[in-house]
């Protein structure tokens, strides 16, 4: 192989290194914003459920006795 085809290639290897590490990097940062949007999807569902549950133990609506 000649000099320049090694050069080539370790110049190649070594961008191919450094891409990797970027995208590593940004899947991290992807992940922790996926984990705080399931965080608040938790509690968004726990408190739907609350005041789902709260309606359902409201007394039902009847008629005032003047109708």
């Amino acid at each position: 192989m000649s000099e320049a085809r090694i050069t080539k290639l370790e110049e190649t290897i070594a961008h191919q290194a450094k891409t990797i590490e970027e995208l590593s990097d940004q899947l991290a940062e992807q992940w922790t914003v996926v984990e705080q949007v399931r965080a608040k999807l938790d509690r968004l569902t726990e408190r739907f459920l609350n005041l789902e549950e709260q309606s359902l133990e409201a007394p039902a609506i009847t008629r005032p006795p003047h109708y």
